[in-house]
């Protein structure tokens, strides 16, 4: 599976993606901050997650910016209560440029198209930028906090965790947030 949003395009990882997986995301800030990437982060892990087979209702992808090359990851899962949740990471210097939250809604619309109704994400409670870029692309915070499991992190961390409905979306690019 495909999806293109303004300024991304999102894609399957391939085997030849290794290299740049690594370099994209092995550094400690950004492999703390998901659940299931071990830190160190070897070119070992870079090579099985581009080799990873897809689920056809939970995929995942890398993230490419055209003529830039792969910037990140995203994809769905599911959460501890089988839950379809959204998790992504953008490599350090393509932060804070709006691709999480553009990542975020185009993987919105992907899972809309799989006939997803609902998502959840968390982030660790530790990092309040991932929870700007979730309520940016329509999430809502749920009121919960719980202990998540890190690999990168050996344990479990508190974790704030959000949901989003996507049943009110009619269209492909209606899952977009309203501005306020």
């Amino acid at each position: 599976m495909f999806h293109r949003t303004q300024r991304l395009f999102l894609r399957p990882a391939f085997p030849e993606d290794a290299a740049a997986i690594h370099a994209a995301i092995a550094r400690k800030e950004i492999v703390c901050n998901l659940a299931s990437a071990p830190w160190p982060y070897t070119q070992d892990d870079a090579k099985t997650f581009a080799g990873a087979a897809q689920d056809k209702r939970l995929p995942h992808f890398v993230l490419t910016l055209p003529g830039t090359g792969l910037i990140g990851g995203a994809g769905l899962g599911l959460d501890s209560r089988n839950d379809p949740s959204l998790g992504y990471w953008i490599a350090a210097e393509f932060q804070g440029r709006g691709y999480a939250t553009e990542a975020v809604l185009g993987l919105m619309e992907v899972a809309r198209t799989l006939g997803h109704r609902r998502l959840v994400a968390e982030h660790f409670s530790d990092n309040p930028a991932s929870g700007r870029v979730l309520i940016k692309a329509g999430f809502q915070p749920t009121g919960e906090v719980r202990p998540s499991f890190s690999r990168a992190r050996a344990g479990a961390h508190p974790s704030v965790c959000y949901a989003v409905a996507l049943t009110d979306c009619r269209a492909p690019g209606n899952c977009l947030p309203r501005a306020a």
